[in-house]
């Protein structure tokens, strides 16, 4: 079996191509990165209608549900404070629905910082829009101690004590059905990580894993993700091969720079790639803005 395919949330935002300025698909490289890594294949989720949600997750074997701009209070019945960013109300009716259509699922999820957040409105917790002191630097995600609990997930994976990269300034003030805090912040007991009970893996964490050099989180995302995708379905069994009918020999693509097996001992042709360019020649770049969590 190929690796589980794991999508990443996004948001859209005004990027530039040379001289062309058009709205474009962002997400930070280093989740793709990060679940790559982890032996996932990457495919990054831009924020599309809420009814499209379960066609998405049925395409997938686990998700990401990123960090980003703070969620719109309206969602859990408060006013926006000056802390609270503008909200984009696309990303937060996708991601929510998207959510929700995970854990009907049963698929296998990790939420980053924002990600923390749409789990616990979507289970119809509440947050705490802004924790005077919990971020001191907007733009940086800096070292932060967190307490883990021993029997929680995170806690068999990377220990009790940790010290992680962390931006966030929100936390929930009202935990959603089937969330369990199995994580906080020393001193002033903030949330920093829930289990969903009972789903096959359902985390949800303010640091970011993706910015760090502890590869487990993602890796234990992308092993669940694996044997979710090959699990059989309930009540169903793989049909075994028709007597005197072996099964059929699967052809293998050779891996990139491997000699093909051909008699001609050459290896196969390969198509030449290159960075698409501007009209003025120079390479396509990218702009994005990091956001509060």
């Amino acid at each position: 079996m190929g690796r589980p395919i794991i999508g990443i949330t996004s948001e859209l935002e005004a990027a530039r191509w040379g001289d062309l300025i058009r709205e474009a698909v962002i997400s930070p490289v280093s989740y793709t990165r990060a679940v790559e890594r982890a032996g996932g294949a990457p495919v990054v989720l831009p924020p599309v209608p809420p009814d499209s949600a379960r066609a998405v997750v049925a395409a997938l074997d686990g998700v990401v549900f990123t960090g980003g701009r703070d969620l719109n209070p309206e969602l859990y019945e408060q006013q926006r404070l000056d802390e609270t960013d503008m909200p984009d109300h696309r990303r937060d009716r996708f991601e929510l629905a998207l959510m929700r259509a995970a854990i009907d699922a049963g698929l296998p999820f990790l939420a980053i910082g924002r990600g923390l957040h749409v789990l616990t409105v979507a289970r119809g917790g509440a947050l705490t829009q802004h924790l005077p002191g919990h971020r001191t630097d907007r733009v940086r995600f800096l070292p932060h101690d967190v307490r883990l609990s021993g029997d929680s997930l995170p806690g068999r994976l990377l220990g009790t004590t940790i010290r992680v990269p962390s931006a966030h300034h929100q936390a929930p003030a009202r935990l959603g059905d089937g969330l369990v805090v199995v994580g906080w912040s020393p001193g002033d007991d903030v949330t920093e990580a829930v289990e969903l009970a009972g789903h096959r893996f359902g985390l949800g964490v303010h640091w970011h894993p993706e910015e760090g050099d502890d590869p487990r989180l993602l890796a234990a995302l992308v092993e669940a993700a694996a044997e979710a995708a090959g699990a059989p379905e309930p009540g169903r069994q793989a049909a075994p091969a028709a007597a005197g009918h072996p099964q059929k020999k699967v052809a293998v693509k050779p891996r990139a720079g491997a000699r093909s097996r051909l008699s001609s001992g050459r290896a196969p042709s390969r198509s030449p790639t290159s960075t698409p360019r501007s009209p003025r020649g120079g390479r396509r770049r990218r702009a994005w803005r990091r956001r509060s969590c």
